[in-house]
């Protein structure tokens, strides 16, 4: 794992991944999708909810290219650990507020509002489709903001009302939702 672009360009970490119940994101699918989000947004001015956090790799990174108010979300306490060592090893602790909690019950007690939420549930998690409504009705994606699920090509979003894109790298599929006003 490694960060792409800002601060810490180049900086790689290794996860003990072999034991934990995570799919850290390929490169090959990060750079796609940080590649888009630079055309799209100002990293500097944007609140950002990682969700199903695994290894960090997505907060260490918008948190590179500016970001000042990254909250992770993740359940399984080796990650938060690791995170933990990481945000110290980079200095960012006052950049990244996380949270050991599973997301569902996250999400029903935040009254936090994002700029830009991304998620990267297990592939198989069973409510997978209910995700984008439950975030988006909640109303914590701010107006103009960013819902980013990664998930399999064997799951699809195309029929939600909320959903605007999606780009395929691989077997990763990152599926876009931005409320319609």
């Amino acid at each position: 794992m490694r960060i792409i672009a800002g601060e810490f360009r180049g900086r790689k970490f290794n996860p003990p991944a072999n034991k934990w119940p995570t799919r850290p994101t390929t490169d090959f699918a990060k750079e796609g999708l940080y590649n888009i989000l630079q055309n799209r947004i100002d990293f500097e001015e944007v609140t950002m909810l990682d969700l199903f956090g695994g290894t960090g790799n997505h907060c260490y990174e918008f948190v590179s290219r500016g970001c000042t108010d990254v909250t992770y979300v993740e359940k399984f306490k080796p990650c938060l650990a690791f995170v933990k060592e990481i945000a110290t090893q980079l200095d960012i602790n006052d950049k990244l507020t996380m949270v050991q909690s599973d997301v569902f019950k996250y999400l029903e007690s935040t009254t936090k509002n994002f700029d830009i939420i991304f998620a990267d549930p297990p592939y198989d998690m069973k409510n997978m489709l209910d995700l984008p409504n439950i975030i988006l009705n909640k109303e914590l994606l701010n107006r103009g903001g960013l819902l980013i699920i990664e998930h399999s090509k064997q799951t699809t979003f195309s029929s939600n009302p909320m959903h605007i894109e999606e780009r395929t790298y691989g077997g990763c599929v990152f599926s876009f939702f931005s409320k319609q006003d």
